[in-house]
């Protein structure tokens, strides 16, 4: 369910308030931040009863690792779409994936702080790492057909550790403005593919045996 779909009942089917929950969570984080919301304004904004959450969600923390879930879920979707749209296993893919990920800081950047908060997510650290790696998979993979290799290896995970510093950078330079701020325009979608013509070695080299 999309962060913004909240309908307010008085009586719910059981995977639909877990449902719902989530998405008044998403919606209060999505305004002020994971520190600006409580058990009760989610409860609020739902329409249900204080008691409800802690049929789905022992805590606050496992409310927070859940809406960071269906983010890193969010954000592994658009990656998928963008690396669609070109050849699989080119730059143009490649540099679609690192600007999906850079947008999607820009769009949603309380939910992407709350992903990378790992003090919020209580024991729920291992589920997350789970969802992540299949997020950032979309990644791996298309550097790995880019490379001509077979499956995610050392030679995959060596060569997209020196992007993502780049990636992560100008996410966070885009999630608190600072790149409208400049004194000098930045254009994004140039700035990736320097990084990544830069950082890739040249495909028919890579792919050689």
């Amino acid at each position: 369910m999309a962060k913004d779909q909240i309908r307010k009942k008085t009586a719910y089917h059981h995977g639909d308030l877990r449902d719902q929950l989530v998405a008044a969570a998403s919606n209060l984080i999505d305004k002020h931040g994971h520190d600006g919301f409580s058990m009760s304004d989610a409860c609020r904004l739902a329409g249900v009863s204080t008691a409800a959450p802690y049929r789905h969600f022992a805590s606050r923390q496992a409310l927070l690792a859940a809406v960071a879930e269906q983010g890193l879920q969010r954000l592994g979707e658009a990656m998928e779409r963008a690396a669609s749209k070109h050849p699989r296993g080119t730059l143009d893919s490649i540099a679609a994936v690192m600007r999906t990920f850079v947008d999607f800081a820009r769009r949603e950047p309380n939910i992407f702080r709350l992903i990378y908060n790992t003090m919020t997510h209580s024991g729920r650290i291992r589920e997350l790492e789970t969802i992540g790696k299949a997020s950032y998979g979309v990644h791996l993979r298309e550097v790995a057909l880019y490379l001509g290799e077979q499956e995610v290896n050392d030679r995959v995970v060596r060569t997209i550790f020196r992007l993502w510093p780049h990636v992560l950078g100008l996410s966070f330079l885009a999630m608190d403005s600072k790149l409208e701020d400049a004194e000098f325009p930045v254009d994004l979608d140039e700035t990736i593919r320097f990084v990544a013509e830069r950082l890739l070695p040249p495909r028919e080299a890579a792919q050689k045996p």
